[in-house]
């Protein structure tokens, strides 16, 4: 049994209940019969930049009209931020309101202990009916839903796969239904249908988690003209070339790697590990400027239709709650689970502890509790939104690593709620570097250690490690690594010590790696 393994086992001797369900203590809702439903509706990499809501060069070019009768409705964080900027590992510390090494999925190729408490099974207990549709992405099987059909691993945009919770769970083996359609569309009839069918005396989760907008940005026919003819603005930074530009500490992935999948994919399509919409394509002979620009401009066209089929569907899962008349009584979220580079820096995909990247848009709605067209810019993490969501429905959460921010919704922040967040990613890849950092209302230090320590979904490959440092109020799009900038010195001596204060109090301290603490020795 390797480290890791016994550190989970460790979380799991400290947490024998996990959340106090508050069954003897009844609230106030659930005295009066009305504890709210929650509509949670998730997507994949669907960033902040192609909302509308946040500005950027995309933002009058966005399909965004039920993302913004939410943001009207409800209120935009406007600040919020994943721990961990991956897919899996930001739905488990979305679940249990942990970091990584706290729930022990730090990687894709990690899995969630089946008995650590989660928003859903705290519900569950509660007394809620819960389901879960669409994209789950954890190789456990889901726990504390009532119901669920969720796609095999990440699902297929075209006539997916989806396992149902009366099947016996697959683990490796890929088997269930296929339904014919486009996956964006049939999680939200699925989502739907099960809400029509719940008791009305009985509260609901409904977890609808969308596979948009991740690779390959798909969309179905009704949207593959929209867009035709327009040439996109691109970021001020999209010929930024490499660390040698802005003195940034690793090297990314960019929009040329997306090119070259294009190409292979476009040679064998059934080869490849996803179908790519309108291929063939190729930048060969091209210009390295007008090669990057061609690509963008594509990537840019797929990704905002398959972003549209995604604010369609959410127009349909609010007009089915108010053809329900439970809109008034029903919490609805959209967020997505972290953000995603659109040719900033040349880069596309996430992982870094950049903005685009770590930045997680989020909207939320709800009529009784929390006021209409407001933004929050207090400083929020995704091991929040549990917390916030249980306090809500009157139900408690221990043990979680978060804090509910639901009284900064209502206008209340606390005087003590966080001024500034702690980040790690612990997949160690050469162009994209294990690291953690630090990250107040300003500015940003981030650490690059560099090291594979005991995690999967790794590679060999020699780093010396590094710090970058970003004055967010006078370089915004992160343009330039001020870390050996005299002025700054002060800044970020101070930082380097919050950052080890922070690393503590959650628990990150990596005491059994003998190579981590030479590293912190030697850099710190």
């Amino acid at each position: 049994m390797n480290l890791k393994s016994l550190s989970v086992l460790n979380v799991l001797t400290l947490l024998p209940v996990g959340y106090i369900a508050a069954q003897q203590q009844q609230s106030a809702a659930e005295s009066s019969g009305q504890r709210p439903n929650i509509l949670f509706i998730l997507s994949d990499d669907h960033t902040s930049q192609a909302w509308g809501i946040y500005g950027g060069v995309l933002a009058d070019y966005a399909k965004n009209d039920n993302i913004k009768r939410l943001a009207s409705e409800g209120v935009v964080l406007d600040n919020c931020f994943c721990t961990n900027s991956i897919s899996a590992p930001s739905r488990a510390s979305i679940l249990t309101g942990m970091y990584s090494h706290r729930n022990g999925l730090y990687t894709l190729n990690d899995s969630l202990a089946t008995s650590i408490p989660t928003l859903a099974t705290a519900l569950q207990q509660a007394g809620y009916h819960t389901g879960l549709v669409g994209k789950w992405h954890i190789q456990s099987q889901p726990q504390g839903f009532d119901y669920y059909s969720v796609f095999y691993d990440q699902g297929e945009y075209r006539d997916p796969v989806f396992i149902d919770s009366k099947d016996p769970w697959p683990g490796n083996r890929r088997f269930g239904e296929k339904i014919l359609g486009f996956s964006t569309d049939l999680v939200t009839e699925k989502a739907i249908k099960w809400m029509k069918e719940q008791d009305k005396d009985t509260p609901f989760l409904m977890c609808c988690h969308f596979k948009a907008t991740h690779e390959p940005y798909d969309f179905p026919i009704r949207m593959e003209h929209l867009y035709d003819g327009v040439t996109f603005p691109e970021p001020e930074n999209l010929l930024d070339w490499g660390p040698e530009t802005n003195g940034r500490s690793f090297v990314g992935q960019t929009v040329e790697e997306l090119a070259r999948r294009w190409e292979i994919a476009s040679k064998g399509p059934d080869k490849w590990w996803c179908r790519y919409p309108e291929l063939p394509f190729s930048i060969k002979g091209l210009h390295k400027t007008a090669a990057r620009k061609a690509a963008y401009q594509k990537f840019i066209r797929d990704y905002l239709r398959c972003g549209a089929t995604v604010d369609d569907n959410i127009g349909k899962l609010l007009k089915a709650l108010d053809e329900m008349g439970i809109a008034d009584n029903t919490i609805v979220v959209y967020v997505s689970d972290q953000g995603y580079f659109l040719g900033e820096h040349g880069f596309f995909d996430k992982r870094m502890f950049y903005e685009e990247s770590a930045r997680m848009s989020f909207v939320i709605r709800y009529p009784k509790k929390i006021p209409a067209g407001k933004r929050l810019k207090d400083l929020v993490l995704n091991i929040d939104f549990a917390p916030t969501l249980a306090q809500f429905v009157g139900v408690e959460m221990t043990n979680v690593q978060g804090r509910s921010f639901a009284d900064n919704l209502c206008g209340n922040t606390p005087k003590d709620w966080r001024k500034e967040i702690y980040y790690r990613y612990w997949t160690n890849h050469a162009i994209r570097p294990a690291h953690f950092g630090i990250r107040s209302d300003r500015y940003k230090l981030i650490f690059y250690y560099g090291r594979n320590l005991d995690m999967t979904d790794t590679e060999d490959f020699s780093f010396v490690p590094c710090w970058d440092f970003y004055d967010l109020q006078k370089d915004p799009k992160e343009n330039h690594n001020a870390y050996n900038d005299r002025e700054y010195a002060p800044i970020i001596k101070q930082m380097k010590q919050d950052l080890l204060r922070l690393r503590k109090e959650f628990g990150d301290t990596d005491e059994k790696y003998p190579e981590m603490r030479q590293i912190m020795e030697t850099y710190f």
